[in-house]
């Protein structure tokens, strides 16, 4: 009986876990080195695997572990004190905020991204343009209060668009899931996000949108454990990974 109810646990355990949403990634490097909390945009999360892989490769190597979330979700995180070596935003703004709050200093401009709208595959609501937007069922954007948002709101504003979201999420990969899954007719998400999507939604351009093109920057945690090498994964992403940038969608900073 004993071991029935101990199986059973174990189970129960494994099952809970499966389920359980995962925003963290550890790099699997000599658990000797160091590890550096890294609080990233949602739309960032395309170069965990990557920026892991080179990090590894400093002198020293350091071990990362992501948390990946919307912007102004991550900047109130550091600011009730979690846990930070670096942060990466999805747009000025936010890290404006990081800024006046004191919780990171001397913040760069990494790289940057556009929005486009996204369907799921074979375009089953026949949405073909943002001014087909009018008749979608289910259209979902970021909520404002994110960058992914925000820039929507303006480009919306911008083309006098008749485009009314359903439903408004608090991170771009949230958009993109309902989108893909087939939950909703049309998304906005940035071109990294759709490019990483792959087959699983079609891409349509929007009319203005590179007028609205969002910054990733980057900054040191102004409580960082390890600044010196947080420092040194900044200055990676400025100044040498640039083919990286472009090879995932993004346009890195001049």
């Amino acid at each position: 009986m004993k071991r029935c109810i101990a199986a059973l646990l174990v189970a129960l355990g494994f099952a809970v876990s499966a389920c359980a949403p995962h925003t963290s990634v550890t790099s699997p490097q000599d658990t000797a080195d160091p590890t550096l909390n890294v609080l990233a945009a949602s739309s960032t999360r395309v170069i965990n695997e990557e920026l892991t892989q080179r990090a590894g490769q400093l002198d020293p190597a350091v071990n990362l572990s992501f948390e990946n979330g919307g912007s102004s979700d991550l900047v109130s995180k550091l600011r009730e004190g979690a846990p930070a070596d670096l942060l990466l935003t999805a747009s000025k703004k936010t890290m404006d905020k990081a800024v006046q709050d004191g919780t990171v200093t001397k913040p760069e401009v990494l790289a940057t991204n556009v929005m486009v709208m996204v369907v799921p595959k074979e375009n089953p609501a026949g949405i073909h343009s943002v001014q087909d937007l009018s008749h979608a069922h289910h259209f979902v954007l970021c909520d404002p209060q994110v960058p992914c948002g925000d820039i929507s709101s303006q480009i919306i504003d911008d083309q006098h668009l008749d485009a009314h979201p359903s439903s408004q999420e608090r991170q771009v990969a949230d958009v993109l899931g309902k989108v893909a899954s087939g939950e909703a007719d049309a998304g906005w998400v940035y071109s990294t996000d759709a490019a990483a999507a792959g087959n699983d939604v079609e891409v349509i351009d929007i009319p203005g949108a590179e007028k609205f093109s969002n910054q990733i920057l980057g900054a040191v945690a102004t409580d960082a454990s390890h600044p010196d090498q947080a420092r040194a994964v900044l200055n990676l992403l400025a100044s040498d990974f640039d083919s990286t940038w472009h090879h995932l969608g993004f346009s890195p900073a001049k």
